[in-house]
């Protein structure tokens, strides 16, 4: 079934899509006063939609009582002035359970993330999603990445499958991509989205930008929400001079500096959030917390960036 037109299913604002990290605190558990500042902090920055509970949130870290208690008080902070897309994942059952519990706590969408552990084939990847999909009104944007990576013409089925909307790429391979973008916009008529989902994705948008895709995920937003504007705007007028220097001064430094520890694209970023001046607290376990020397970098790369930021005004 060819999905429903894009404005009835989900509708996306222009901006930067804001993915907030999930704040804990002093004892570890969920602190959903903090969490729902956070959330505040990002809509009222100009966040276009909030993706609660992804990958950036540690979704893998929250039992089914904590996503569903985040996914409320995200609604809540929202109050309605931007969608909220929430992760879902794991086995097909759980990730079942996950999208209902989204559902009930009143989200907007879901972001159906890769199936734990295994690597299936195409045929079962498919009925996972249509499951998922399945399961709920909800409107889903397939997550590939890892373990979950699809041919074209498996792509084509998802955009026909009733409630898959979208597709988020965190791959990264761009000839795969502009297959994927080519068939689906030869086989299946309307509306499909695409999503650059790589960690600090605006390194490669102007990449992406070069075959259609124009939406993409910024973890940066959350704890300098004025510099990843500051890019998204460059893209949207064509001002790539301005776009080269803040990759130059900023995020190809920042990508350089995320790549000295496993799990930093999460821990590097909620390290910015505290630096910022919100205790959302540490990382859950397996993740750990940046070292001493890579936050004294951050630092001085989040002035370096608000500096570029100030040459443009």
């Amino acid at each position: 079934m060819t999905p429903a037109p894009l404005a009835a299913r989900l509708s996306i604002p222009s901006g930067p899509l804001f993915f907030p990290v999930t704040a804990y605190g002093p004892d570890g558990s969920v602190d959903l006063d903090v969490y729902r500042a956070h959330v505040r902090r990002g809509v009222e920055a100009g966040a276009a939609a909030v993706f609660a509970c992804c990958g950036t949130g540690e979704f893998h870290a929250l039992t089914p009582e904590e996503f569903e208690a985040c996914i409320e008080a995200a609604v809540e902070a929202t109050d309605g002035r931007v969608p909220v897309v929430a992760g879902a994942g794991y086995g097909t059952a759980l990730a079942v359970r996950y999208a209902r519990l989204a559902a009930a706590a009143g989200a907007d969408g879901l972001l159906a993330m890769p199936p734990y552990l295994v690597v299936a084939g195409q045929e079962g990847l498919l009925r996972h999603y249509r499951e998922v999909a399945a399961a709920t009104a909800l409107p889903v944007i397939v997550y590939q990445r890892d373990n979950a990576v699809f041919t074209p013409a498996s792509v084509v089925e998802l955009a026909r499958t009733d409630g898959i909307i979208g597709f988020k790429d965190g791959l990264g391979d761009l000839d795969l991509m502009q297959r994927i973008v080519s068939t689906v916009r030869t086989e299946v008529p309307g509306d499909f989205l695409y999503f650059n989902g790589l960690p600090t994705a605006e390194q490669t948008q102007l990449a992406y930008r070069g075959i259609g895709i124009t939406l993409y995920s910024s973890a940066v937003f959350c704890f300098v929400p004025e510099i990843a504007l500051a890019f998204h705007q460059a893209l949207a007028a064509g001002d790539d001079t301005t776009a080269h220097r803040l990759l130059d001064g900023f995020y190809r430094p920042f990508v350089e500096l995320r790549a000295q520890g496993r799990g930093y694209a999460v821990s590097l970023v909620k390290a910015g959030v505290r630096m910022r001046g919100l205790d959302v607290g540490e990382v859950r376990p397996p993740l750990h917390e940046p070292a001493e020397e890579h936050v004294k970098q951050l630092a001085q790369l989040i002035e370096r960036g608000y500096a570029l930021v100030e040459e443009d005004m």
